[in-house]
This record gives C-alpha cells, structure tokens and sequence, in this order.
C-alpha cells in the first residue's frame, strides 16, 4: 500500500506510431513516448512502418522534444532471421539509440547483449507474463526492465502483479485500443489458416469474420475496443505501474492526436469534471470501435463481444441507403474534406475505401459509387476510420520542417557486419520417444511417454504410483486467480514423486524452487523457434524444449545443430486455433461452427479458458524419420476429446511445413 506521504511520478502516456504523420501526431499531442517498428520484425506488419532512414531522424526529434522512443521488435524470430535482427539492433544502437526495445521472443536478449544495446528491455504482452511470479525470472534471470501486462486482467490483478514487481522491474498497462479474442501470444488461427502468423504480425483477422452455429450467423469473436477512460484514475495510485498504453499502430494521426489527448486530460485533471467530460469526448471522437471496461473492473466485468453492436473499426457515421446504381450515405456526423471513409465491414463483398473531397454536413447526402459490379449491400456500415483537420495538419507540418532539417544534419551512414554467436549443439542425441498428452487418464499408463494436462484437483486424491511415470503438461496460461491453487498442485504432484513437468510458458519455471532433481521441459506454447532462444530456456534451467508448431520445414531441420538441450516437435494431434478468457454467450460449447469457407471448429472450456479446436489434425507423422535424423527425440501427439455430433475431417494437417511461416 502506498503511504499518503508518497509523492508519485504521473504514468506515461506512450503512443502508437505506423507511420511519420503519426509518429508526428504523438509528439504535437505531448505524449511521454511513442512505440513503432521498422519494416521488418514488428508485431504490426501490416502497419506501414519505418525504414532507417525515417526513423533515425524521428527519435533524435523526440529527443529533442524530451520524448522517449521504444522500437518494437516483438515478433517470432525463424533460425534466419537471427541474423538480420542482430544488424537491426546493431545499427540502431550505433546510429540513434532508441530508449528501449519492446520483445516477445527470448533469443532477443542474448542477442541484443552480443550487439552491446545500452537500452532497455520491455517484455512484450506477446510473451504472455500473466502472473506474479513471473516477474522475478524476469527481472533478476533476463534482467528486463518493464512487462507488457495482458489486457484481460483486471485492477485487482494488476495490484497483485504491481506487489510482486521486483526492484528494477515496472509495468505498462493497456489502457485504450483494439481488443483480440485470443488471449497475446496464445493465438494461432490466422498461421493455421494460412501462414500468416499473428506472433509475426501478419495476422488477416479470422476472429473478425462471421461464422455460423445453430443457424446464427454472427460475428461471435470480434470484440469492441478497450477503453479504460476515467477507470484510470486507479491505475495512477499504483507506482509500480509506470506507463499508459495506447493501442493502434495501424491508426491514423487523428486517433493518435485525440487519445493521446484525452488521456493526459484525464491523468493530469481527472479530479476536474469538465476536464473528464472533454478527454471522453476525445476518446469518443478518436475514429476507434465501440468501447469497453472488459474485465478492468472485476464486480463488473463487461463482455467485449456485442453481437447486436458493430465492430467494424472506426466510427460509424451512417449505413447505405439507395437503389443499385445510385447508392448514399446521409452521415449523422459532419465529414470533412480529406476525410477517409470505409464502405462496409473489411470481408464485406464490395467494401472499399473512398476519400472524399468535400465538406457534408451532418444529415446531408454523401453519393458513392461501388467498388465492383455486385457493389456493396444497401444497409451495410459506413465508417469514418480516418481525418486529417486543419489544426492538426498545421502542427504537424511544422514538426515536419524539424524532421526535415533532422534528417539533412543526421547525415550517419553504418551498414552492420553483425554475426550472431549461435550456441552449440549438444551433440550425442537421447532415444527417441513418443509421447502421448490427454486431458484425463487412459485405462493404463505405460512406463514412458504418457502426459496429462495438470489441473487443479488432480492430485487432491491419492493417485498412486503411476502419476510419477507421468508427463504432467501445465496450462498455457496461468492468471493471478488460479496461480496459487497450480503451485499447491505442483507441490502435492512432487511429494507423490512426480519428476517430469511440461512448462507451456517459460515464467513457469519459477513455480518449482528446486530444479536440481526435476526434468523440466518448455512446451510448444513457449513459441521457441530459434537457437538463442533455446538457449535462453536452457539458461533458466529446462532441460529441454518443444519447438513452436507454427514452423516450417527448412526452420525445423536447422534447429537441432545448435540446440544446447534436447527438442521435441509437436507431429500430430489436435492443436487449437486460439486461447481465449472470454466467449460470446450467445456462442455454444462443445458444438460446431462454421467459417465462411465451410471450415468448422468447436470451442471448450478448460479451467478460466476457453479453447478453440478446429475440426481437422495436425499430422506430420509422415516426415517422422526425417526429423530424428535432424536430432528431435521428442515426438508429441496432443489427444482432445471430441464432442458429440463433431466430426474430425480427414485432411491435410501439416500445417506450414510445405509451405513457409510468413
């Protein structure tokens, strides 16, 4: 608790940036900082982002502004990108240093510590830290300096977190933007459909699509934005929590300008009502989605998922009325010239983009002309996602003349010769095992290669020897509500001798005290896919490593020959498209659903979670051979219980391995 006496320093407000004008945008607003990615390595690819030689200039503006830069390099890195992202911290750190580097992926840390980087780290909310004792192997094993918390946890469980922060360590807390179902660093749907990994940032949004269950077809995943608006009030009385986040790399200068806006009125006069009443006419005119508190407020969580509400991104300003050939739009907001506007949600058939040219006024008449020859649907949305007023465009263009005479005078040229140092190999490789995971225990348990997934009543009755011949696989993740009844599970499974743990998120680790006698092995939801970050997990003491599933087949054989510990490959089984804390009510358990392209999946609860399982295998038991020639000695087939009335499909499952993770 913080003594009355104790003069805390106000939060910082750190801004999104995709582009210049936005990064421009955050530095007229005053924003504390700004994050932003290069071109390559960022969990928003489809941002526009930066080359080096826009953002270099950049910083040493905000610099000069007194205003902090932290560049995102929080993406899944393939054995060949070690390289390339070594060069991009090298040059960073030899040209402009940013204030800090925002990273999921373990191998960044050995990796920025071989190019000399002076700044600090940040764990990204992809790195899934989602319980308190998490934090020490954070700080005091990786030596960061700040975690990304999950936007599904409420104040209560941000307190808990912020008193178990260890010296050195603070947090940064979501406070506005867009929502995922998928619970950061859980979700595979977009790479399982197509390659296209969201833990690389190139997710395509299956979650905002429609889909079809018991004859409804809605969009039972697409959430609104989070908006913490006046709620933060309590986040500013906990000093462990130092920075307010803002979501929308991929926003324009407007939502940047007008959030940022909002919420340094509501941090430094909140306690003022028209101060309050003003910042959330900001946050209510920054082009986002509908808002919600989600679970900030834990006696009143709010369901993000509002079937009867749109979801579209950007502010809806009207629907299309008219025939076919003479479709319009009367706007219930004035649009501006210049505004930018999108006809119908983004899978809509027909949508499209249009900037227009001219002033409407609110109740006018807005004529448009179809993007195709089906057009789009009288009745669909039409958003304002982006605006450009005179006083903004003015205060940019005059940062835009500074940035300008930054980049004449910067004038430093540096091309990396950087080689990363790979660990080596551990050579000589164990026999190989095959390895089978349930949910509950089958009729007879083999001497080797059984796992059950650990919960929280397993070991609450006597359950006999066999549970020491057991692999006992821990959730992939844990919340502070449930961390202490999994260590009292942990604890009870190792005084009936249990040995061998599988760990599905590498925080995990600190939940046993003493590793000297255990086999701990960091599981696939560990998203591992490269030799530093193996290194890594070794470093924190597991013994050996389950690869990311999401890989493909030239990353999956390079690994193995500079694996210090030994690595085992998901083969075969079921492996679900996400994890979720949330589900629409109107969405049904265990019952099948439909995407537009005719796939199917089911959702399951396990635990606080829920679990979606698409209808269909991931089988590479055919390529077996091959990859214990590469050096794999652990062989995992994932068994899921299927509902009633799901059928499993007879298809290809091999997921990236054919083709390349993008």
């Amino acid at each position: 608790m913080v003594s009355k006496t104790t003069i805390l320093s106000p939060p910082e407000i750190l801004a999104p940036a995709g582009n210049k004008a936005a990064f421009l945008a955050a530095l007229a607003a005053e924003a504390d900082a700004v994050y932003c990615g290069l071109k390559l390595f960022s969990a928003r690819m489809e941002a526009k982002n930066f080359t080096f030689e826009e953002l270099l200039p950049l910083i040493d503006l905000a610099h000069e502004n007194g205003v902090k830069v932290y560049v995102t390099i929080n993406s899944l890195l393939k054995p060949d990108d070690l390289t390339a992202a070594g060069r991009m911290i090298d040059n960073l750190q030899r040209r402009s240093t940013p204030d800090a580097l925002i990273i999921q992926d373990l191998g960044l840390l050995p990796l920025a510590k071989q190019t000399g980087f002076c700044g600090e780290i940040h764990i990204s909310t992809l790195a899934n830290v989602s319980f308190s004792q998490a934090l020490p192997v954070v700080r005091r094993s990786l030596n960061a300096d700040r975690v990304v918390l999950p936007r599904e946890l409420n104040i209560d469980e941000i307190k808990a977190l912020a008193k178990a922060c260890p010296p050195g360590l603070n947090l940064e807390v979501f406070v506005h933007g867009a929502l995922c179902y998928a619970v950061s660093g859980r979700c595979y749907w977009s790479s399982y459909l197509g390659g296209k990994s969201g833990l690389r940032g190139r997710c395509v949004q299956p979650c905002r699509r429609r889909y079809t269950q018991n004859n409804q077809n809605r969009r039972f995943f697409s959430c609104q934005d989070l908006s913490v608006d006046v709620l933060v009030k309590v986040l500013a009385s906990i000093p462990q929590v130092h920075t307010w986040k803002i979501e929308g790399r991929k926003k324009g200068p407007h939502y940047v300008f007008y959030t940022v806006q909002g919420y340094r009125l509501l941090r430094d006069h909140g306690h003022d009502p028209q101060a309050k009443k003003k910042a959330l006419e900001l946050l209510s005119r920054a082009l986002g989605r509908s808002g919600t508190h989600y679970n900030f407020l834990p006696q009143r969580p709010q369901n993000p998922i509002h079937l009867k509400g749109q979801t579209g991104s950007g502010l809806m300003v009207g629907k299309i009325k008219g025939s076919k050939q003479k479709r319009y739009v009367i706007p219930k907001e004035e649009l501006l010239a210049g505004d930018v506007l999108r006809l119908g949600y983004e899978d809509d058939l027909g949508h499209t983009i249009k900037r227009i040219n001219r002033y409407v006024p609110k109740g006018g008449r807005l004529y448009v002309t179809p993007s195709s020859n089906k057009g789009i649907a009288s009745g669909a949305p039409m958003f304002l996602i982006d605006r450009r007023e005179p006083a903004l465009d003015e205060m940019i263009a005059v940062l835009e003349k500074k940035h300008k005479r930054e980049s004449a005078t910067t004038g430093r040229k540096y091309s990396s010769t950087f080689v990363p140092r790979l660990p080596p190999g551990i050579g000589k490789k164990a026999k190989a095992l095959e390895h089978y995971v349930y949910r509950s225990s089958p009729a007879s348990i083999p001497r080797s290669g059984v796992g059950l997934w650990l919960t929280a009543d397993a070991f609450k009755r006597p359950i006999g020897k066999k549970a020491s011949r057991i692999w006992w696989w821990l959730p992939p993740v844990i919340w502070p509500d449930n961390e202490s009844e999994i260590g009292e599970t942990i604890h009870r499974a190792l005084k009936t001798g249990v040995r061998t743990f599988v760990l599905n998120a590498p925080w995990q680790i600190n939940l046993f005290k003493k590793k000297t006698d255990l086999n701990l092995w960091a599981g696939p939801f560990c998203n591992v896919a490269n030799s530093m970050a193996i290194s890594s997990l070794k470093y924190l003491g597991f013994a050996g490593a389950v690869i990311s599933p999401e890989l493909g087949r030239e990353d999956y054989l390079k690994l193995p020959p500079h694996s210090p510990i030994p690595l085992g490959i998901v083969t075969a089984g079921n492996w679900p498209l996400c994890i979720s804390r949330t589900r629409a009510q109107e969405l049904k358990t265990d019952i099948a659903f439909a995407s537009p392209k005719g796939e199917h999946a089911w959702t399951v609860q396990y635990g606080p979670d829920y679990w979606t399982f698409p209808n269909w295998k991931l089988d590479l038991r055919a390529y077996r051979n091959k990859l214990q020639e590469a050096g794999y000695t652990l062989f995992v087939n994932l068994i899921e219980p299927v509902p009633e009335g799901i059928t499993i499909k007879k298809r290809v499952g091999v997921w990236n391995w054919k083709g390349k993770l993008l």
